[in-house]
């Protein structure tokens, strides 16, 4: 068995464990707050960053759909200025041949 003194030791450890913990707790609890305020500021500074990114992104692309449309336009002209050229040198020979 303890004896008394042991035993207010014991009970005097067992207190400051216990103080310990509870400031080890709050502590923690005061960083995780924090870290989750940081978090929640970074969160939302990436989120309009990204916005802002899929702003620029959609205007390229709407800039590179105008450049293909511009160019498909292009290639349909010269092809019937192909096609009608072609036609136009097949009948010239057929008339010739005749």
């Amino acid at each position: 068995m303890l004896g008394e003194e042991a035993a207010e030791d014991l009970v005097n450890w067992m207190d400051h464990v216990e103080r310990e913990r509870a400031e080890w707790r709050e502590a923690m609890r005061a960083d995780f707050a924090e870290l989750r305020q940081e978090m929640q500021a970074g969160f939302a500074e990436l989120r309009q960053e990204m916005q802002v990114g899929f702003a620029t992104l959609r205007q390229e692309m709407a800039q590179m759909e105008a450049r293909f449309e511009r160019r498909f336009s292009d290639l349909i002209k010269w092809s019937f200025v192909f096609w009608v050229g072609a036609v136009a040198a097949i009948a010239m020979l057929a008339g010739a041949l005749r």
